[in-house]
């Protein structure tokens, strides 16, 4: 993926086929600096260095499935969810450090999503209620998969495996199980990619881009919360719409 910067601010653009109305970016870490886009003044830096005709509407995200259709009020509210959706030209981000962030957008431009998946979101759902969303066929659904942690970096116990293989259909089951390594002591390496990937296959999204980072190891462009802990920031995933390519 091609390594860019955008105003000053450090981050690239996801590598997908998104029609031309619709921008992303991914602001990842930034190096010699204090922005952190959970405080304000990181979140309006974040927006004048994209020139975003409008704030992201951000999210008070708690590892769940609820996606919120935006709208003016949620501009300001910032509302309790893990993904947004919008058909009406808003700006949708979300925020993460190994979670997995995914972007959405139909292949006509007219609707968008940035969703927050860590392994409980995706357990519950948050990739299905943002789908569902759309008014576009699931077909002409585009998805990014952008910075996460890897499998070989997520450690799980055997009851975060064994609750995946629970709520898979039959024809899930095989590569549901390949989507956990064994580890040590009976613990496995789950992969949030491949257990995306089933999940947006399942819903017949078949046009996903993206995946193959990981944000433990790759310490000099993503933040990761495994690795440093509390003093861990955020990476922001950002998609909008624009009447001209961004």
């Amino acid at each position: 993926m091609q390594v860019t910067s955008n105003s000053g601010l450090a981050g690239f653009r996801p590598d997908w086929p998104a029609p031309q109305q619709v921008a992303a970016f991914c602001a990842h870490r930034q190096t010699n600096s204090t922005l952190d886009f959970r405080q304000a003044a990181g979140k309006q830096a974040l927006a004048a260095a994209l020139k975003l005709a409008q704030p992201p509407h951000w999210l008070r995200q708690v590892h769940g499935s609820v996606c919120i259709e935006t709208s003016s009020a949620t501009q300001t509210s910032m509302p309790q969810a893990d993904a947004a959706y919008s058909g009406s030209g808003q700006t949708c981000a979300v925020l993460t450090a190994d979670c997995l962030p995914l972007l959405l957008c139909s292949s006509d431009g007219n609707e968008i999503a940035a969703v927050h998946a860590g392994w409980r979101g995706l357990l519950q759902g948050v990739i299905e209620a943002s789908v569902l969303r759309f008014k576009a066929p699931r077909s002409e659904i585009l998805v990014w998969l952008g910075p996460a942690i890897s499998q070989a970096a997520f450690e799980v116990g055997e009851e975060v495996r064994a609750q995946f293989l629970m709520v898979a259909n039959p024809a899930e089951i095989e590569i549901t199980r390949a989507a956990f390594e064994s580890g040590r002591s009976g613990r496995y390496y789950a992969d949030l990619y491949a257990l995306a990937r089933i999940r947006l296959k399942a819903l017949g999204v078949m046009r996903v881009y993206g995946g193959g980072f990981c944000t433990v190891r790759d310490a000099e462009r993503f933040h990761s919360y495994r690795r440093d802990g509390e003093l861990s920031g955020r990476m922001a995933s950002v998609i909008w719409t624009c009447k001209a390519p961004s």
